[in-house]
């Protein structure tokens, strides 16, 4: 491989990993901040100017915690479980188009860490390894407490999978292609997937709260049930990665939603600052516009947490094998259907 595309790759993979842990971190901060208003508090404000550094003091305070560990005979195992669930949400976001390409130094530099054919499939494997984390570190730490926590988490996360790849396959059919860059490339102007599929995209952001554990259904974490959840053993730093890989998932998850469904980095007029004004400077409004997009998903994560309150266990399930599943089975039917009739191509 030619040296000058290595360089461009690795500033590129580090460029998406640095972008992920610093939103993953203030998010934490946005979290306290959001809440505060929403229940007419103030907030985090003494660690700089407007509560600023609380994220770099949290992770300060995390670094410098004595570890505890648990009487458990899988030591081992107590130590990868966090691991895995921090490598899992962060290696997500290595097939997501963050903007369209730039041209910098006579290079064409693709703003991808990388470009493969099946990358929804990508996407939900690596998903799917997440669980393991969960369940290793609840299995892991001799707790009964978080043994539960863990099977909840467990079996929560891989019932919503099944009703997200469902959504995830009429979208398919719409676009006949596996690829992010290109469903994010068929999406210019306001030529948005979200009209074409606004079931599908009502069912994928459901399943997102459910697949990131975030409330209404964080059953994994309920703390008048199961203390601190599956994380209850944990300390230091373990329980940091446990604590960071949510919102890292989070930051993730709200980047998916806005390249599948809200465009990506396209807007109205893209083409005509492309013309006009450059290719360059277009497409970093662009990358502001995909950042702006995932930024309100973010706030609706948080917006929620503090708004509606927790399902039973019962309710979760009965949701997503009884209601979510049929719906998403159905909107698969109704796609195929109108693909048919329009002789292959999905128009109203």
């Amino acid at each position: 491989m030619d040296q000058a595309i290595i360089i461009e790759k690795s500033v590129v993979i580090i460029a998406v990993f640095a972008l992920t842990m610093v939103m993953a971190m203030y998010s934490t901060l946005a979290e306290r901040k959001i809440a505060a208003w929403l229940q007419d508090r103030i907030g985090p404000n003494r660690a700089g100017k407007g509560g600023i550094l609380q994220p770099l003091a949290d992770g300060l305070k995390l670094f410098s915690k004595e570890e505890f560990f648990p009487n458990t005979p899988n030591r081992f195992l107590f130590i990868v479980g966090p691991f895995i669930s921090m490598s899992t949400a962060l290696m997500t976001s290595a097939v997501i188009p963050w903007g369209d390409k730039l041209h910098v130094f006579g290079r064409d530099v693709i703003l991808q860490a990388t470009d493969i054919d099946v990358a929804i499939l990508y996407v939900f494997g690596v998903l799917s390894v997440g669980v393991y984390g969960i369940m290793i570190g609840g299995w892991a730490s001799n707790n009964k407490f978080s043994l539960m926590s863990a099977m909840r988490a467990s079996s929560q996360m891989i019932s919503y999978e099944v009703a997200m790849g469902l959504s995830i396959i009429a979208l398919i059919m719409m676009t006949g292609t596996l690829s992010l860059k290109e469903i994010a490339a068929g999406q210019e102007g306001m030529n948005w997937n979200v009209f074409y599929q606004p079931v599908g995209f009502l069912i994928f952001l459901v399943c997102s709260f459910a697949e990131t554990n975030r409330t209404p259904f964080d059953l994994a974490e309920c703390e008048a049930e199961l203390i601190g959840g599956y994380h209850t053993e944990y300390s230091s730093m373990k329980m940091g990665f446990y604590l960071f890989a949510e919102y890292a998932s989070m930051f993730i998850s709200s980047t998916i939603l806005a390249v599948l469904y809200f465009g990506a980095y396209n807007y109205p007029g893209m083409e005509w600052m492309k013309e006009n004004v450059g290719v360059n400077t277009a497409n970093v409004i662009g990358m502001v516009v995909l950042f702006a997009k995932l930024c309100f998903f973010i706030f609706f994560y948080m917006w929620v947490r503090w708004t509606v309150p927790r399902f039973r266990y019962d309710q979760l399930m009965r949701l997503g094998w009884k209601m979510l599943i049929p719906l998403a089975i159905a909107n698969i039917i109704i796609t195929g259907i109108i693909i048919l009739i329009n002789d292959g191509n999905f128009t109203f």
